[in-house]
Order: structure tokens, then C-alpha cells, then sequence
């Protein structure tokens, strides 16, 4: 691919287009190999940024390193300036914008949240294994992530770099952990029934606008089934035996995902499937469960 590790398009760079300069490649490939290793012979070590792509197993470092940007860039002097590597530090936690399907801004109706408030927190947590903080304050954790809600604030809490939990806009987070709260009335067997959404009584409601949005994953990883293996691990997926990769991914304790990728080639396009286990309908409502597993598709481009 003409993309380089670090991020650099070589098809649009006139020394590529002139035969001047080959492609690094993304540091997972034979390109970024042969680079490297024409770089060690000609100048005497590789480019330290590829280097590590290639020690590391990374494709794309601002895609798939979770410690981009990192010292191998910072300490330059390029491909990229102070100001660009600090923005992306600045931003790298932030959460995209969330819209309904209908292009409106995702909003929290208040009733939801005096649902939730008004149940017994010993129950909730009892039920959810989220960690009752104190009443009206729980703790979960997202993937990989600890997160706060604020049921009397109404609002999720993350901790920044200094320790302290500062409010955060997750629209998409938000909606599904308040109706979970407001929801869940018993403890539900896991693993045990996994259907696909159109299987589920409101499964009519995932079509048109309500698709899935999980084309990011298919771009990024439809012919590399090693990144999306080591993503999910990332994100603390648990391996389950289907597909070409499949992953559990645990957005509540006690609510699963699985996500499902079988590679594209010459004969087939690749394909990502979502699954659920079928108590999901209990605790969620179709456009919760539309929200949730949108949000973890976005969990994958923090990494």
C-alpha cells in the first residue's frame, strides 16, 4: 500500500510519483521490510519510526498504536511538526460527535434518567456489577476504559491525565448506559443464546438508516485480520471461535458484543458481523443497541 507507517500518502508525493522514492508501507507488510532493510544498508539504520511499526506489529502508527504520538516522533525533525504531534495528543481521548440516524443531535430524554436515579443502587449494582461509588455515583468499565455516571449530574465521567474525573459528552455511551441502569431487572446468562440482530423482536429496526456503521472496521481491517486481532485484544476482546476473527468485547460487565470479520479476497468483499447474546432486548431498546455497538466501533479509532 502506498502508505507509510507514519502516515505519509506516497501517492501524492512527487519524489514517488518520479521513481525517486519507493514506499515504506505500512510497517506490517513487505514493502515496509524491504525499506527498512534498504535503509540499513544505504544509511546505516532504518527509519526509527518504521522500525518500530515493524518490531511492533503495527500497520499505521496513528491508527493502531495507542501510544501515537510517541517519543520516535517528537523527537523528529519530521514527518510531522510540534504543533501537529500536539494536537493529536490534545484530542487523541476525544469522543466524535453523535447523531440520531435522522441527523439530529443524540439527546438523553430527562424521564430516562429519573428512571435510573430513582432505582435501588444496591440492586443496580448487584445486577450490573458496576461499582456503586456512592448513591447516584457508579463505575463501569468500557472496553478497556473505567468510566463514571453521574445519575444526579446526568452526566459519564472520565479521568484525565492527572487522575481527576472531569465530565464527558459521549451522546451514543450515555443513552445505552442510562436505559441499561433503568432497565436491567435481573442477572442474564451470557454466551449461552448469541443471535444475530435481525434475530431479536425489534430486529426489523436495523436496516436503512439504522445500520450498523461499522465500515471503518472494513476499511481498515477487511484485509488484515491480524490488525483486527490484535485491536480487539487492545479493546480487552476475549477470542471466540467463529468466522475468520471474532472477538466478546465487554462494553458493560455484564453485556457482550461479539464481533466478527471474515476477510475479503479475489472471490468475496470482506464482511463484519455483530452479534449479541439474546437477553440484550431485555436491558435495551433497539436504538440503545444501535447506539452501543456504534460507540464500540469508535473505540476501535481511539487505539
Amino acid at each position: 500500500m502506498p502508505t507509510g507507517a507514519c502516515g505519509i500518502h506516497c501517492d501524492v508525493c512527487g519524489l514517488h510519483l518520479k521513481g525517486l522514492c519507493s514506499t515504506c508501507g505500512p510497517g506490517t507488510s513487505e514493502a515496509g521490510a524491504a525499506k527498512a532493510a534498504a535503509q540499513a544498508r544505504i544509511l546505516g539504520a532504518p527509519c526509527p519510526i518504521l522500525a518500530c511499526a515493524r518490531l511492533n506489529h503495527i500497520g499505521y502508527c496513528m491508527a493502531d498504536c495507542r501510544d501515537f504520538p510517541c517519543p520516535n516522533f517528537n523527537n523528529g525533525p519530521y514527518p510531522f511538526s510540534e504543533a501537529f504531534l500536539s494536537m493529536q495528543q490534545r484530542r487523541k481521548h476525544d469522543t466524535p460527535p453523535a447523531y440520531a440516524p435522522d441527523g439530529s443531535h443524540l439527546e438523553v430524554d430527562s424521564l430516562y434518567w429519573e428512571a435510573a436515579a430513582a432505582r435501588d443502587p444496591e440492586q443496580v449494582r448487584n445486577l450490573t456489577f458496576f461499582e456503586l461509588i456512592q448513591p447516584g455515583l457508579l463505575q463501569f468499565r468500557f472496553l478497556r476504559e473505567e468510566i463514571r455516571i453521574d445519575l444526579t449530574g446526568r452526566t459519564l465521567l472520565r479521568q484525565d491525565d492527572s487522575g481527576t474525573w472531569q465530565p464527558r459528552k459521549d451522546p451514543l455511551l450515555t443513552l445505552a448506559t442510562v436505559l441499561y441502569l433503568k432497565n436491567i431487572q435481573q442477572i442474564y446468562p451470557m454466551g449461552q443464546d448469541i443471535v444475530a440482530a435481525k434475530e431479536l423482536k425489534e430486529g426489523h429496526f436495523f436496516s436503512g438508516p439504522h445500520l450498523f456503521r461499522t465500515d471503518p472496521l472494513l476499511n481498515r481491517f477487511g484485509q488484515d485480520v491480524e490488525g483486527f486481532k490484535k485491536a480487539c485484544q487492545a479493546l480487552d476482546g476475549k477470542p471466540v471461535a467463529m468466522a475468520d476473527a471474532a472477538f466478546q468485547l465487554l462494553p458493560f460487565p455484564r453485556v457482550p458484543l461479539y464481533f466478527l470479520l471474515w476477510a475479503g479476497d479475489e472471490e468475496f468483499k470482506p464482511r463484519v458481523q455483530v452479534l449479541f447474546d439474546r437477553p440484550i432486548e431485555s436491558v435495551l431498546p433497539a436504538d440503545a443497541i444501535w447506539a452501543l455497538v456504534n460507540r464500540v466501533v469508535m473505540a476501535f479509532g481511539g487505539l
